[in-house]
């Protein structure tokens, strides 16, 4: 009988499909993951398995089922694992845009599980049997909390400027300072949305220099609204002048135009009260006279993303009856969060306890020193000496394009590994089981405890123990 060549001794080692899928370790994966994704996976790995005998058939290693079958494994459960998931914010932003700005209260949490679990009454009035509105769940509590004549919810606020500027300037002059003719993560220009709307964008002064007969001056038959928008991710500083709300409602009381106020973050609170810096209040905006306001709901309100408009009840309803609010409206599980996150501020003297923004905004350096030591303890007894750490003062931005170019005291913790670079440490924290997101500052990995909760310091130790020991 002839003997085989190296090639084909090396091919008749690999396994049939069946044969693999019959072994008790990919057994067990059918019974807890699609059996159709797990035989796609086997062929996949038998394939490049048979690829690489072809392609080298000297220097390609025997067959190993072992080897072989934790692949399939790993490939199983990483295809399987969430795209979306938990993640260990330690960057010290506390709005972080990519990980899903503010994280929701313990209230808002229950609230949407029960909306998520259940049939609820989102667009049904229970007196009378028939089709309600669902902008009632949460437009009593706005009213009230901001002084507004009436409210409505949409996507987010990009969607609500666009709404507004749709609905009341549409084929229209809108007249808006050059200096605040915003631009905002993910492209987002206000030139871009006013044209896209419909609306005809009229700026007025220079980029840092705008005055009331500005606006005055450009007034025509044509205009239908004066815009403020407030520059919440960009400050211009030195030779300066912008004209402030009230004075822009009395120019617009004077030629019966409205008034829209762009808030962007917005606070439903005056933050200065917590030795924060001072942001736009919501109800001082609408007790100043703007006649709209619009702002997010997952910045410093620290709900769901939203778009939140308040306002004159006479152009709410304006906006309320646009047929673009069926493209730009809610979902049931938005209400529900922020149905519960708004009644968190009718009790202002709780809310540092239950508001999880406020609590990481005025999270005491006390007590991040206490996690700085806890975690440095920790990495020091799992790393062996390969991983140092340290804690230094720092400062955290609080993000979401809120309060531009203030910062927080910190304390950072910074993480060195011997033979690993700060690019390739970072890297492997990202892909940790949860991910951990830090920053690299002065060519060094470091944690910020501003943002990172006491119960995520075992989490962290364990992920730095792993990569210590190289079983990544």
């Amino acid at each position: 009988m002839k003997p085989k060549n190296p090639i084909q001794k090396k091919l008749a080692q690999l396994p049939q499909v069946d044969k693999l899928l019959q072994m008790p370790e990919i057994e067990k994966l059918s019974g807890q993951y699609p059996r159709t994704l797990v035989t796609e996976i086997v062929r996949e790995e038998l394939e490049a398995a048979r690829a690489a005998i072809l392609s080298d058939s000297v220097h390609a290693p025997d067959f190993e089922i072992g080897s072989l079958i934790s692949r399939v494994v790993a490939t199983v459960e990483q295809r399987m694992q969430p795209s979306m998931r938990r993640a260990i914010n330690a960057s010290g932003i506390v709005l972080h845009t990519g990980l899903g700005r503010s994280p929701l209260s313990d209230s808002a949490k229950a609230a949407l599980i029960d909306a998520a679990e259940n049939f609820s009454t989102l667009e049904i009035d229970l007196e009378s049997g028939k089709r309600g509105s669902r902008y009632v769940h949460v437009e009593q509590l706005l009213c009230q909390l901001t002084g507004a004549e009436a409210a409505m919810v949409v996507n987010n606020n990009a969607a609500a400027t666009f709404l507004v500027m749709n609905t009341l300037s549409r084929g229209k002059e809108s007249i808006v300072s050059r200096g605040e003719l915003i631009t905002i993560g993910g492209s987002f220009r206000l030139p871009e949305i006013m044209k896209q709307s419909g609306a005809i964008m009229i700026d007025v002064g220079t980029t840092n220099h705008t005055y009331l007969e500005d606006y005055q001056d450009a007034i025509t038959d044509n205009t239908a609204m004066l815009l403020k928008i407030h520059t919440s991710n960009y400050k211009i500083t030195g030779f300066t002048r912008e004209v402030d709300l009230s004075a822009l409602v009395r120019l617009g009381r004077e030629f019966d135009l409205a008034v829209y106020h762009d808030a962007g973050s917005g606070s439903l609170i005056d933050l200065s009260r917590y030795g924060l810096p001072k942001e736009p209040v919501i109800s001082e905006s609408i007790e100043t006279g703007a006649d709209v306001v619009s702002f997010s709901g997952d910045k410093l309100l620290g709900g769901p993303q939203a778009g939140i408009i308040v306002g004159k009840k006479q152009l709410i309803d304006r906006l309320k009856k646009n047929h673009l609010t069926r493209i730009l409206r809610a979902g049931k599980l938005t209400y529900a969060a922020l149905e519960a996150t708004l009644k968190l501020f009718f009790d202002e003297s709780h809310l540092l306890k239950t508001h999880s923004v406020m609590r990481l905004l005025t999270k005491p350096v006390d007590q991040m020193k206490l996690l700085a030591k806890q975690l440095i303890q920790g990495v020091n007894r799992v790393s062996n000496g390969r991983i140092s750490a340290h804690s230094e003062e720092g400062l955290s931005e609080i993000g979401g394009g809120s309060l531009a170019t203030e910062s927080l005291p910190t304390i950072l913790v910074f993480l060195d590994l011997d033979g690993m670079s700060s690019d390739e440490l970072s890297h492997h924290l990202r892909m940790s089981r949860p991910p951990i997101i830090g920053r690299i500052t002065k060519n060094r990995v470091c944690l910020d405890m501003r943002t990172i909760r006491e119960d995520e310091a075992d989490l962290i130790i364990a992920a730095i123990e792993t990569i210590a020991k190289g079983d990544i």
